[in-house]
């Protein structure tokens, strides 16, 4: 393969990854806790999109349960990301980690 060759599948490499990472700015994930009672949707691109808190998961006495279901939720939805950006960008790379990528 020449230089130019070369150059031109980076590029083209660079392209499908910014489309890549186009794509998951706007794939959202759900996280969620005590079955479904905290949701969290999250974008692949780390942005909290909502929050959800159903009425059974309130207790004006016990706060601190509320906030390690929001602690839950927030982690379920960024293991969800981390799984949904391994996965496209994977494609894309061969499995090779890139730093800054992925």
């Amino acid at each position: 393969m020449n230089q130019a060759q070369l150059m031109a599948q980076m590029r083209k490499m660079q392209q499908e990854m910014a489309k890549a990472q186009d794509e998951l700015a706007t794939t959202v994930v759900t996280g969620v806790a005590s079955g479904e009672s905290v949701k969290v949707e999250m974008t692949c691109d780390h942005r909290v999109k909502s929050v959800a808190i159903s009425k059974e998961a309130v207790d004006p006495d016990d706060v601190e349960t509320l906030e390690d279901l929001l602690v839950v939720a927030l982690n379920d939805a960024l293991a969800k990301v981390e799984e949904t950006t391994q996965s496209r960008m994977g494609r894309l790379t061969g499995g090779m980690k890139i730093p800054g990528l992925m």
